[in-house]
């Protein structure tokens, strides 16, 4: 049975959910509040309530032209996984400067300082995956169950 919620971004069925989040051109619409920031900022939207998730932690992320993290951070057990889908920019890792831009995946360790900054004249956008680091046992293919053709009627 699918569940059409009230909100019109929201679908869900027994076994799934389905946020529509929106253009990643207009995530400026949502705004985030960081403790170490005074003011709150947009164009971070983090899914993890939206979609019901339980094993992980996704942001989508529009970081404007000319700007950068206002300070490093690493994390207690979340390794990230960083998949840049527009833009230029650069991310500091340990004091490395990695170019990204479009294509452009980057995970970093628990332990692993970073930052990352828009050094171009367009729009970054990324979407960052958090899950706790070693918690995979086992491959897509051996957790894979195949059935039978699928019914598109």
């Amino acid at each position: 049975m699918v569940v059409h919620t009230t909100d019109k971004k929201k679908v869900t069925g027994t076994n799934f959910s389905c946020f529509q989040a929106g253009k990643f051109s207009e995530l400026g619409q949502y705004e985030f509040k960081h403790p170490k920031l005074e003011k709150p900022t947009h164009g971070k939207l983090l899914v993890k309530d939206n979609l019901g998730l339980t094993g992980m932690q996704v942001s989508l992320n529009r970081f404007p032209a000319g700007r950068s993290m206002p300070f490093t951070h690493s994390h207690k057990e979340n390794e990230e996984l960083y998949i840049f889908v527009g833009g230029k920019g650069q991310m500091l890792i340990d004091r490395e400067i990695i170019e990204v831009s479009e294509g452009t995946c980057i995970r970093v360790g628990t332990r692993g300082v970073r930052a990352w900054r828009n050094n171009s004249n367009e729009d970054l956008y990324f979407i960052c995956v958090q899950a706790k680091e070693n918690s995979l046992h086992q491959d897509t293919l051996d957790d894979g169950v195949a059935g039978g053709a699928p019914s598109w009627d």
